[in-house]
């Protein structure tokens, strides 16, 4: 098989978009735990758990796909699956401004669990748009 210029640059593109991807998530995830460790307090790992929590509900109700979440159409399940996401975003951020609210946690750890939080969802909306392309 003979391999074309044109396929060659799609295959180079989205070689760059996926290591862009794994660049933006594991620089989230850096940014979780350095907001533990510069502050010797390990609660706000609690977020962490929610960056699990996320997308299972894509992955149990959508069938792997993030597309659901954008659809008008509705049903017992998808519903349920939105519900879910939209819970467990809202968790990933109130669960830092409750340990600040109960003083578990400094203002500078709060701000940078809120700084990996907004590159964290970057990284699933860059992945969704991503997604949306025939050529994946």
């Amino acid at each position: 098989m003979r391999i074309s210029p044109g396929m060659l640059n799609v295959a180079v593109f989205f070689g760059t978009v996926l290591a862009g991807l794994a660049f933006m998530f594991s620089s989230s995830i850096l940014l979780q735990i350095l907001a533990c460790a510069i502050y010797g307090n390990w609660w706000p790992m609690l977020s962490a758990l929610m960056y699990v929590v996320v997308p299972m509900p894509c992955m149990f109700f959508g069938g792997g796909s993030t597309q659901f979440l954008t659809s008008r159409d509705g049903g017992g399940w998808i519903d349920a699956a939105k519900f879910l996401t939209g819970a467990s975003t809202v968790g990933s951020l109130a669960i830092p401004i409750i340990l600040r609210h109960a003083h578990m946690i400094e203002t500078g750890a709060m701000l940078i669990e809120f700084t990996s939080f907004f590159i964290f969802i970057c990284t699933v909306m860059c992945f969704h748009r991503a997604s949306l392309d025939d050529d994946w």
